[in-house]
């Protein structure tokens, strides 16, 4: 399988490739789940951030915006104790904010899946990239993406985050044309 070359041959990134990245996602706690962890790569790799999933969803409840947005000074002690997360006071205070935020969004617009793909019309953005130079860092979509989440309070949402973000939960496709998944997941 050709596959796009940034999973190379950890089993860990070719399953998330082969299985996760690019495809369309509408479970809300999915979205969270990927904004809190996009927010906790910021200057790491993704790799590092896949390896500690398991350990992110038993920190953050399973990812469940309500708990995570209750959190107080115990769980942010708690948090900053624990090994198997990064462990920035920065990034944890974020990921509260952020479970706040997510709260409020889906209060506004039902649910935070249809205001996150209202930015795409619905539908994901079929790029046709045919080498890893041509994929951006960010696009105007994630640059208004990330300023309309910061004007609604949410932290480590720039623009380069917030186009990975994109990338990971579908709205934009963004495996190479050569690469078998990209005509997969633009089937989804």
């Amino acid at each position: 399988m050709a596959r796009c070359p940034w999973c190379g041959d950890d089993p860990l990134y070719v399953a998330y490739h082969d299985s996760e990245w690019g495809v369309p996602q509408h479970d809300d706690r999915k979205l969270f789940e990927f904004l809190i962890l996009e927010g906790a790569q910021a200057g790491l790799s993704w790799l590092t951030i896949l390896r500690k999933r398991e350990n992110y969803r038993r920190a953050f409840a399973g990812f469940d915006p309500q708990t995570v947005a209750n959190y107080g000074a115990d769980d942010v002690a708690r948090l900053l104790n624990d090994a198997g997360i990064v462990r920035n006071r920065l990034k944890i205070a974020a990921s509260i904010a952020n479970a706040r935020a997510f709260l409020e969004v889906q209060r506004e617009f039902g649910s935070f899946d249809a205001y996150q793909w209202r930015f795409v019309d619905g539908r994901p953005v079929r790029n046709a990239w045919r080498s890893p130079a041509e994929v951006p860092a960010s696009s105007p979509l994630s640059d208004a993406l990330s300023k309309d989440l910061q004007r609604r309070g949410f932290k480590f949402v720039g623009s380069t985050i917030c186009y990975a973000h994109m990338q990971a939960v579908g709205l934009v496709n963004d495996h190479l044309v050569d690469c078998p998944r990209h005509s997969e997941v633009g089937a989804a």
